[in-house]
């Protein structure tokens, strides 16, 4: 059998589609060990504003821009300031969702690690969540930030009393920068496309609505930048696999070693 004829070995680094309804139990388990653990601070309202006024406090010391120079951009209309709050509510979770999904038929060997580095990622962040309850910018006086889900809509949240459904003191790291910043970089590095840097835009809106919906602090999304960098130094992406240009090359060699082996006998 010779080299035209023989089967052509799995390409390396190939990794198979991992068990649909195993992926399915893992991210939804993942998903309420966060939710469950994000209520267990439930009710530090003190330590959550002693917290906030710190952190504005290192904010002003390290002369960060102040939020309200970004919330003023979006309360130039209703119209903005709904729109941002509308991205706020409804892009976060479908879009890494989305992501995860894409990866998983189109690229598996991306998909663990994508996973992979969610997790970590999230894990870090519930223990931040318990270890540091912070109030966000919206619910601090000192900032005079106006809460923009409350005046101009759609609110994710309810009154902080009453709210059983989410913890609104677990404003470090923001998760919704975190995981937009994570699925950019991701399709970044699966994709192939010349367009594909144009997925950062997707952290930069986010940085965007986040601050200037009075919902996180810039601390909040530098914290979250430096935990994800950590994930992404120790979970490393997939080798990238032979281009095709690369393996046809390499498939036609061997015919061009025998036409020269050809010539020179026949000489």
């Amino acid at each position: 059998m010779n080299a035209r004829t023989e089967p052509s070995p799995a390409e390396p680094g190939a990794t198979a589609r991992p068990p649909l309804v195993r992926e399915l139990l893992l991210v939804v388990g993942l998903f309420l060990v966060y939710k469950v653990g994000r209520q267990l601070v439930t009710g530090h309202t003190s330590e959550a504003y002693r917290n906030a006024g710190r952190v504005w406090d290192w904010e002003r010391t390290l002369r960060l821009p102040g939020e309200g120079s970004v919330q003023s951009l979006l309360l130039h209309g209703d119209t903005l300031a709904h729109l941002a709050n509308t991205y706020y509510a409804t892009v976060h979770f479908p879009a890494t969702v989305a992501f995860l999904v894409w990866l998983y038929l189109k690229r598996p060997a991306h998909y663990v690690w994508a996973r992979r580095v969610l997790a970590a990622l999230t894990g870090a962040a519930l223990v931040l969540h318990l270890v540091f309850p912070l109030a966000p910018p919206r619910m601090l006086a000192a900032a005079g930030l106006v809460d923009t889900a409350k005046v101009y809509g759609p609110s994710v949240y309810g009154p902080p009393q009453t709210d059983t459904l989410s913890n609104q003191f677990a404003a470090m790291p923001s998760l919704h920068f975190a995981w937009a910043l994570m699925v950019a970089i991701g399709l970044i590095v699966a994709t192939r496309s010349r367009l594909r840097w144009l997925w950062l835009l997707h952290p930069l809106v986010t940085l965007v609505v986040i601050v200037g919906t009075a919902n996180h602090y810039w601390m909040d999304a530098i914290v979250a930048t430096a935990l994800l960098g950590i994930a992404l130094a120790v979970i490393r992406p997939p080798l990238r696999t032979a281009t095709t240009a690369g393996r046809a090359q390499a498939q036609l060699a061997p015919a061009e070693s025998e036409a020269n082996v050809l010539v020179g006998a026949g000489r």
